[in-house]
């Protein structure tokens, strides 16, 4: 087997410990998801979404806050990890759930901390019964991070759809993942 050139080695070779390297990602993907949140104009926030009226920008924004909630819960309670409360998708405000996203991407990561503390594996739980995503946590935050991704790029084509187009200075730092730090 031929050594992995410096740039590809994994993060714990360079120094990186696995903490840092699963929930500094994470943090950044909430910073987006926030960001983009925050800049949502208000005349969009209950517009429907096209071929789905029942769906409302609103909707889509509050479900990745509840999706949060739930697997906070399927994968946390019985570790001692309490999920937050999921809000309305209907009634939510803007600033109510920006405050949300803040406490469960901080659930999130509080369960991302136990499972890089256990060797890199959330433990199972037994309420985990779909059992579709492995419990390493580089599968486990590419699950969030993806998801997360998958539907900031809904609303920023749902917002195109409705001839509301988010301002190319908005999208570009949807794209922004340096850290604050600049590393």
């Amino acid at each position: 087997m031929t050594a992995l050139p410096p740039d590809v080695r994994s993060p714990t070779s360079s120094g990186l410990d696995l903490h840092d390297a699963v929930l500094a990602p994470w943090s950044t993907s909430c910073r987006v998801t926030e960001y983009l949140i925050g800049c949502i104009p208000v005349a969009l926030w209950d517009a429907p979404v096209p071929g789905v009226p029942t769906r409302t920008i609103r909707a889509i924004a509050a479900h990745l806050h509840n999706s949060r909630c739930n697997w906070t819960r399927t994968l946390g309670r019985e570790h001692g990890i309490v999920a937050p409360v999921r809000v309305d998708h209907r009634k939510v405000t803007r600033r109510q759930l920006s405050a949300s996203l803040r406490k469960s991407g901080r659930a999130i990561a509080t369960l991302l901390r136990l499972g890089c503390s256990e060797g890199g594996r959330i433990p199972p739980s037994k309420a985990y019964v779909w059992r579709n995503l492995s419990l390493d946590v580089g599968h486990v935050l590419t699950y969030f991070v993806a998801h997360e991704a998958y539907h900031r790029g809904q609303i920023v084509m749902v917002a195109r759809q409705l001839d509301c187009r988010l301002p190319g200075a908005v999208t570009a730092r949807l794209w922004e993942w340096r850290t604050p730090k600049g590393n």
